[in-house]
């Protein structure tokens, strides 16, 4: 048995054709006899009342708290331990899951839709923004990642609770939870699905949930990895001390030559820095394991 958990925020256009996909996709796969809970992340709209008429279980928040913490009510309140999240606009196929959700059983701790089509791909901005922010996931992940952010997934809520307060109340709860599984060794696996286009009102700020989702990268990394945010500074040091040096041996200037040699001397201090934050976050886990 499964619970799907879908957030939702104003989006009386879609929970309904939502909703009626996944019954569709249950009614003809082993996982048939699934919950299906809305969090109504409180919406303005009829959202709440088309779920509820649609036959899912309602869970509504007074007021709208973010996507990721519509999310952690939806699997502290599911009764199944094998999630599903998926949005409520459409974009993903309900078709899917049954697919994600037998390679689950497979061992993985989680199975992501990767998603692919033009409607994916977005405008000219969004796609190098993206592109900025899957490198600096892979970097920190060490491994390479289709798909950071999809919003279809499938994991366990026995797994998943003990990461849920590290985990980030908005847009960037599934990059979030990305790092946090990948970083601690959990087995990750990527499915390709196809994305369509919305149905209603997107409520993605792409300029400030980028930023917020650069902010909780840099966080998931300080908390589970530190050094390696401190060995790309390093390296960024060093990069640019060979680059005085470069200079300062092409121009014959002084200048240069200082600037190199104080990057190289900043480089030691940033590694130091990461050994010691490295030390401290092993004295942490080690502490919070007695």
């Amino acid at each position: 048995m499964i619970s799907i958990i879908i957030p939702a925020l104003n989006e009386a256009d879609g929970i309904a054709g939502t909703i009626e996909a996944l019954r569709r996709t249950l009614a003809n796969s082993p996982t048939a006899g699934a919950e299906i809970l809305v969090v109504d992340d409180g919406s303005n709209d009829a959202t709440g009342l088309l779920a509820t008429q649609a036959g899912a279980t309602v869970v509504r928040h007074p007021h709208n708290v973010g996507y990721g913490q519509a999310l952690k009510t939806g699997i502290l309140a599911a009764r199944h331990d094998t999630i599903v999240i998926i949005d409520a606009d459409l974009t993903y196929p309900a078709e899917s899951i049954p697919d994600l959700v037998a390679e689950f059983h497979k061992g993985f701790d989680m199975v992501v839709g990767a998603r692919t089509g033009h409607h994916y791909a977005g405008n000219a901005f969004k796609g190098p923004l993206r592109k900025v922010l899957k490198f600096l996931v892979e970097f920190s992940a060490g491994r390479s990642i289709p798909d950071a952010n999809s919003g279809l997934r499938v994991f366990s809520r026995q797994t998943i609770t003990g990461y849920l307060p590290h985990l980030c109340n908005t847009f960037s709860f599934t990059t979030s939870l990305t790092l946090a599984y990948m970083l601690t060794g959990r087995f990750v696996a990527y499915l390709p699905i196809h994305y369509h286009e919305r149905v209603g009102t997107t409520k993605i700020r792409l300029f400030k949930d980028s930023l917020r989702t650069l902010q909780y990268i840099v966080q998931a990394i300080i908390y589970y990895n530190p050094l390696k945010l401190f060995l790309l500074l390093t390296l960024i040091t060093v990069a640019l001390a060979i680059s005085g040096f470069l200079t300062a041996a092409i121009t014959g200037l002084n200048a240069p030559y200082f600037l190199g040699v104080g990057g190289l001397l900043m480089s030691i201090v940033v590694f130091a820095l990461g050994l010691l934050a490295d030390l401290l976050r092993q004295i942490l886990v080690r502490a919070g394991s007695e």
